[in-house]
């Protein structure tokens, strides 16, 4: 008969199994990486060992777990979780929100946003609704409203999308190279299970349409106009929990002055 308690060990072992071989490591590897013996290491993955929690959370630290999975680890392990799970609109949260609200109004008139690790839009400032909506209707898709399917959906901007080849094989390698952790979790792999459903995708090749540029735009184009960015990156620096950790700040850069002029023109 199966108890909880041996049900625990089994789904404990399980995960720390299924990070080592994300990070590619043995057990002798992690061992030293984490000063835990391989022998203890083994006795906990098999269920002989119930580590305490300041060991999990050095054996979390040799795997680079995020904080949401280490919270995961823990309850597997029978404690409680200590990374809190904060929500967007929580009092705590209001310092991380005042400096991404800095940040996009900062980078008006071009477009800026925040995503969540979905790639959920959960900030934005005016230039990016100008510009999406210069394309499509916002109103159309609820909120959060998601930047992968938007562009991807043939009822939204893939219409408009420049390069697009190109692009689709970029965006999909960023969900792979930006995931939290660098690790595909269950819901990111159904986002992209998702993505890959929409016609005409094909991520096998990936040429270079940026010519002498060191990075590949996004253009979005239609009869009036034809606007080119890239990307720039932001994470919250030394986060503390599962919400900060997993927002991303994206803005967007004119590659060209056309693309410049275009916004500065509706700004004024």
């Amino acid at each position: 008969m199966t108890t909880h308690a041996d049900a625990s060990a089994s789904e404990l072992g399980r995960i720390l199994k299924a990070w080592r071989g994300m990070r590619g490591l043995s057990q002798l590897e992690l061992s030293l990486e984490t000063g835990v013996s391989q022998r203890h290491l083994s006795f906990i993955e098999s269920g002989r060992s119930a580590p305490t929690r300041q060991m999990l959370m050095v054996v979390a630290d040799g795997l680079d777990m995020p904080f949401r999975e280490r919270n995961q680890l823990l309850l597997a392990a029978g404690y409680a979780p200590i990374y809190a799970e904060e929500s967007w609109d929580a009092a705590s949260f209001a310092i991380v929100r005042h400096a991404l609200e800095g940040m996009l109004a900062h980078h008006e008139p071009f477009p800026a946003l925040v995503m969540d690790r979905y790639w959920n839009v959960v900030m934005a400032n005016e230039a990016t609704r100008r510009m999406l909506g210069s394309f499509i209707d916002l109103d159309r898709w609820a909120r959060p409203r998601n930047m992968l399917r938007l562009i991807f959906d043939p009822e939204g901007l893939r219409p408009f999308v420049a390069d697009w080849d190109d692009i689709s094989a970029a965006l999909l390698q960023r969900v792979r190279r930006e995931s939290v952790g660098g690790v595909i979790d269950d819901a990111t792999r159904e986002l992209v299970t998702s993505l890959h459903a929409y016609p005409d995708i094909d991520a096998s090749t990936m040429d270079d349409p940026a010519g002498d540029l060191p990075v590949i735009p996004l253009t979005l184009a239609d009869a009036d106009h034809r606007l080119s960015y890239f990307s720039l990156v932001t994470t919250v620096g030394t986060p503390r929990s599962p919400g900060p950790q997993e927002l991303r700040v994206e803005c967007l850069v004119p590659v060209d002055e056309a693309t410049k002029a275009w916004h500065r023109h509706l700004r004024d």
